[in-house]
C-alpha cells in the first residue's frame, strides 16, 4: 500500500462559522480521531489532500501527518470525504488514525483480468461489487484485489468464496456474494426458428 504525506493545521474554533471560514480561505475542515485519543479539529489544504489520496490506493493510502505539533508522525487514512452534492469539492474530512498492529476494514477495488468466454459466445458481463469489504493490518491493504474472469461462461459466476485474496487479507463480505457474472443465453438455448 502506497504511504504518503499530508500537511495538516490544528485548529482551534469549531462550528458551522469557523469551517466556511476555512473554505472561504482555501482550507479543508477536518477532524482527527480513533481510539483512546479525543478527536481533534484540523484543517488541510485540498491539493495536499488530492496529492496524498492520489494513486490505485486512493483514500486507502497511508498518510502520515505532518505541521500539526501533536498530531506530528500520526498515522492515519481518510475515514470519510463530505463533497459538496453539486461541485464534488471536499466540504470536510474524517481522519481515522490507525495503529499499524490492530487491523482495519476498508472497501478496495475489484479490478477484472482478462475477457469471459461468456461474453466472447455474446453474454452481457454483471459486474455486480465493483468493491469489496475486507479487514487486514494497514501495512497490508492491497491497492486492488484482481479477479481473472476469462473462464466465466454464460449463467455462471464469480462469489467472494472463489477469490484468491492476498496473505493476511480477510474479506468480510458474505462468502455467497456475486462479485461479477456473465448474463445471457447460451447458443444451445437459442429457440429455433422455422
Amino acid at each position: 500500500m502506497q504511504q504518503t504525506q499530508m500537511n495538516i493545521e490544528i485548529r482551534t474554533g469549531t462550528g458551522k462559522g469557523i469551517s466556511r471560514k476555512l473554505r472561504a480561505a482555501g482550507k479543508i475542515p477536518a477532524v482527527v480521531y480513533g481510539r483512546g485519543m479525543e478527536p481533534i479539529p484540523v484543517s488541510l489544504d485540498p491539493k495536499s489532500l488530492a496529492a496524498a489520496t492520489a494513486g490505485e490506493g486512493g483514500i486507502n493510502n497511508l498518510i502520515t501527518l505532518t505541521g500539526g505539533a501533536e498530531l506530528e508522525q500520526t498515522v492515519v487514512i481518510v475515514a470519510d470525504i463530505q463533497r459538496d452534492f453539486l461541485k464534488g469539492t471536499p466540504l470536510h474530512v474524517d481522519l481515522h488514525r490507525v495503529n499499524m498492529n490492530e487491523k482495519v476494514r476498508v472497501n478496495v477495488p475489484v479490478v477484472l483480468k482478462g475477457t469471459a468466454v461468456g461474453v466472447k459466445e455474446g453474454g452481457l458481463l454483471d459486474f455486480a461489487h465493483h468493491n469489496l469489504h475486507i479487514e487486514c493490518l494497514p501495512g497490508n491493504i492491497p491497492e486492488h484485489i484482481e479477479v481473472d474472469i476469462s473462464a466465466v461462461r454464460i449463467g455462471h459466476s464469480i462469489h467472494v468464496d472463489e477469490i484468491c485474496f492476498p496473505e493476511g487479507v480477510k474479506c468480510i463480505e458474505s462468502p455467497r456474494t456475486q462479485v461479477v457474472g456473465v448474463l445471457g443465453k447460451a447458443k444451445d438455448d437459442q429457440p429455433v426458428e422455422s
